[in-house]
């Protein structure tokens, strides 16, 4: 029963691992990186996001931003406080919840003229089952068994081996 359980949580571990591992990272916008002028709803038209997976947002560092903002925001190019904004050139965000996600760039009217991002997040591929039904078949405590215990080994009779008498290699 123990190694049993051992089994069953080592291919939870490597389901869980395997999901992980399965990440993608996608640069937004391909070689154009983040910019004025390119269509981000195309570009994502045809790209499966699931949790785990990454946004690169590439560009000049001091030319754009990154804004992680609400639906209404992107539908109106609301630009939060500068504080929350992403400036390195190199944004990495991870998807981490399934679900609707927007972001933009708050630099001037760069939002107005396209800048901006939605994405549709969905659940890893590969999701790590929870422990809960498991506990249905296999308890936390151990019971006593009902079936009988295995009797202990002992040598055939020796009426037997005379019936069957052979020796391998003879």
């Amino acid at each position: 029963m123990a190694l049993s359980r051992a089994i069953i949580l080592a291919l939870l571990a490597a389901t869980f691992f395997t999901a992980i591992s399965m990440a993608e990272d996608f640069i937004v916008g391909d070689e154009m990186g983040w910019t004025v002028g390119f269509d981000y709803q195309s570009w994502s038209a045809n790209k499966v996001f699931r949790v785990g997976d990454r946004l690169i947002f590439k560009y000049g560092a001091g030319e754009h931003n990154v804004f992680v903002v609400t639906g209404t925001d992107f539908r109106n190019c609301s630009v939060p406080a500068a504080s929350q904004g992403l400036t390195t050139g190199e944004d990495v965000i991870v998807l981490e919840t399934p679900g609707r996600q927007w972001y933009l760039c708050g630099v001037g009217d760069h939002c107005q003229n396209g800048q901006k991002l939605f994405v549709n997040v969905l659940p890893s591929e590969t999701e790590a089952p929870s422990l809960s039904p498991l506990s249905s078949v296999l308890p936390i405590t151990a019971t006593p068994s009902s079936a009988p215990a295995p009797a202990p080994w002992s040598p055939p009779s020796s009426s037997l081996l005379a019936k069957y008498r052979w020796l391998p290699g003879r």
